[in-house]
């Protein structure tokens, strides 16, 4: 390989990251300030108090529940876009809104789908978020992340990084307005956090849907107890 191909290999890898970072931090116009993925009630309960139970709660979330299904939702959507495979996505797309088990974690990721398809056609436009628009309302944020990905030609281990990232510093980010924890508390939950999202991100990659499934009920429970819970700062 000559040194002008490496370079220019080195430069489309650093856009790629460019784009992903845009994307998946707090100031991408999704609303994902705005929920809390059900951890209000588990603050609310006592159950969420300190970093470890944090920490426990996530992890819980990334292993065994919505982050794990997340994960493998938007490889199966990678997939598809890279294949030029749109019925398939479609399918996917399907499958994601059918499978949000509470009405608030449904406004959550569909709210969020399409304020990312909408950002992305109106700035970074390209083929796949044409296809993902003729879906319809029912797009969910792991389909529109990962087919927007692949239709950019990121791939598909820095994808699903780039989004598990962006779920655990959102939850972080919740807890640290809710429990209250410091700043300092974040930065250790979000380190402790690492090594399970590097291993959620490899697991996924290697996914299929039959690997969807999850053991997660108390997070899915408290997200049913946030829609009737008495004093919210969040929608979820």
């Amino acid at each position: 390989m000559g040194m002008g191909t490496a370079m220019a290999e080195a430069v489309a890898d650093a856009a790629g990251v460019y784009r992903l970072m845009t994307w998946l931090t707090a100031s991408f116009p999704v609303g994902a300030f705005s929920y809390s993925h059900g951890l209000e009630w588990g603050v609310e309960d006592g159950t969420i108090r300190t970093v470890d139970a944090l920490v426990a709660w996530v992890d819980d979330l990334l292993a065994l529940g919505s982050g794990w299904n997340d994960a493998v939702l938007a490889a199966a959507a990678w997939r598809a876009s890279a294949a030029g495979d749109w019925t398939g996505l479609a399918e996917v797309a399907e499958l994601a809104a059918a499978l949000t088990p509470t009405a608030e974690r449904r406004l959550e990721s569909l709210s969020q789908g399409r304020a990312f398809a909408a950002a992305i056609a109106s700035a970074w436009p390209c083929e796949a978020v044409d296809r993902l628009k003729a879906i319809g309302g029912d797009l969910a944020y792991p389909v529109a992340v990962g087919a927007v990905a692949a239709g950019h030609g990121l791939s598909l281990p820095a994808t699903l990084l780039g989004y598990l990232h962006g779920f655990v510093g959102n939850l972080v980010s919740a807890a640290l307005r809710l429990v209250p924890l410091g700043q300092t508390d974040g930065q250790r939950a979000l380190a402790r956090l690492e090594p399970r999202v590097l291993a959620t991100a490899a697991r996924a990659a290697l996914s299929t849907l039959d690997d969807l499934g999850g053991a997660a009920w108390v997070a899915d429970i408290a997200s049913m107890n946030h829609e009737t819970q008495y004093t919210r700062l969040f929608r979820s």
